[in-house]
């Protein structure tokens, strides 16, 4: 929060400044495993199951398939908004997101053990298709209290976009760690990949789980919520109340983020499928390259953050997102190209646009609730992009390449996307450097 009111927490000022850095640090620490088991799914869907749980599909069909089982996740991530929303501004932050973690945790490590086509038949799917919906409400309760354990820790306005701008370093560095854990076992295990290498990663994120909940168990709840509970402020029914008096904010979050949503999972997912199965070159050198876009964007997003601090949020997610757009056509040109280089270098720039907008963007939607309703506020507005976004843009893209037979359709995709966002943003109030430590929903 701008300006949190010591008295509540009873800290001293040095006290709160290590509470700002411990809530900084389990936000992130927690939001990378937690990205960590969703995209390391979305790494694995481009790669394996079409082939081990839709074997008698039509290469593209079985690849539309498995992309629909992945898209589960994204259809799930409202439900866990409006499940944790509920609860994170009803029992606290904390509590949340110890919930959060341990519910994808579980669901990942599951995955490791779903048999396949060949032993059970279409049941694998079945129960992929469950596992992944799981893994859909852990990761969207997940997001709103990451981001408010760190923002509602902050002291000034001025610093809010930077502060709220490292539990979204969690999605970079949870896609690096996914992709690195499948090419390292993808080079372990090489032509057995498929049969065993890839269940590997999945075993392994439970002691990425053990670590994120010995992390979190060691925070205090907000400085924010503990002063609701103070003056008796909670609401008996937050989400309700935050459809109610925020209905305005809540669609024009989730459109703010069709430019951020479809084209990040367009060129971090759909990418796998596309390249393998169009431009015929090697599954290790995707991985390679979106290992690096990652490594470029761990330091792109704080940045951006900080910057929307300087210039306003609005502004430079907008930039963020008429950027994104332009950058889609260059994208498929380089990819299209066939030329190893160019490839590596278009998939290594291409998260540079996403990071000009999820850096400011933990701000620009947390800032639009109140702070009684918002976890449920912004947690509803942020995961239902990834019904209209996020979830579909791999299906989109798949089917507009079966169609038209070229990447360029798929760019157009992205561009309309973009005016969607730009239109959405605009219409947003921008809280820049505004204080917003005190109910500011009142009678409304």
């Amino acid at each position: 929060m701008a300006t949190p009111d010591i008295a509540v927490t009873g800290l001293s000022e040095e006290e709160h400044r290590k509470q700002l850095r411990r809530a900084v640090i389990a936000s992130t620490i927690g939001t990378t495993i937690e990205w960590y088991d969703f995209f390391l799914y979305s790494t694995v869907t481009g790669l394996v199951f079409a082939k081990l749980y839709f074997p008698k599909s039509d290469p593209l069909i079985g690849t539309l398939e498995a992309f629909l089982i992945y898209a589960v996740g994204f259809v799930a991530r409202p439900v866990g908004a409006a499940i944790f929303g509920h609860y994170g501004d009803r029992i606290g932050r904390k509590s949340t997101l110890i919930a959060t973690l341990m519910l994808m945790g579980i669901a990942t490590f599951l995955v490791a053990l779903v048999p396949t086509y060949a032993r059970i038949g279409v049941w694998g799917a079945i129960i992929l298709t469950g596992l992944r919906f799981i893994q859909g409400v852990g990761v969207g309760g997940e997001w709103g209290g990451s981001v408010l354990l760190a923002m509602e820790w902050s002291r000034t306005a001025s610093h809010r976009g930077f502060i709220a701008s490292w539990p979204q370093f969690g999605v970079p560095a949870g896609l690096f760690l996914a992709n690195l854990a499948v090419l390292a076992f993808s080079a372990l295990s090489g032509d057995q990949f498929v049969s065993w290498g890839w269940r590997i990663p999945f075993l392994l994120s439970i002691i990425l789980v053990g670590i994120g909940l010995y992390i979190r168990l060691g925070i205090l709840e907000t400085p924010t919520f503990m002063r609701l509970t103070a003056e008796n402020r909670i609401e008996r029914v937050p989400m309700v109340e935050a459809i109610r008096r925020h209905p305005k904010e809540i669609v024009l979050t989730a459109l703010a983020r069709v430019a951020e949503q479809a084209p990040f999972y367009t060129f971090t997912a759909f990418v796998f499928a596309y390249g393998t199965a169009s431009l015929h070159v090697s599954r290790d050198l995707l991985l390679a390259a979106v290992l690096s876009a990652s490594v470029v964007e761990f330091f792109m997003i704080p940045l951006f953050g900080y910057l929307s601090d300087r210039i306003g949020r609005k502004r430079m997610y907008m930039l963020g997102a008429a950027t994104v757009g332009a950058y889609s056509f260059v994208y498929f040109a380089m990819l299209n190209s066939g030329r190893v280089a160019l490839i590596y270098l278009a998939i290594l720039l291409s998260l540079i646009p996403h990071a000009m907008m999820y850096g400011p963007q933990a701000a620009l939607i947390a800032e639009c609730f109140t702070g009684r309703l918002r976890y449920s506020g912004s947690s509803l507005g942020y995961q239902l992009a990834s019904i209209i976004a996020g979830g579909p843009a791999p299906l989109i893209a798949t089917a507009l390449l079966a169609r038209y037979k070229s990447g360029f359709a798929i760019a157009g995709y992205v561009l309309v996307c973009a005016v969607v966002s730009l239109l959405a943003t605009s219409a947003l109030k921008d809280y820049t450097n505004v204080d917003i430590s005190q109910e500011y929903d009142e009678g409304a």
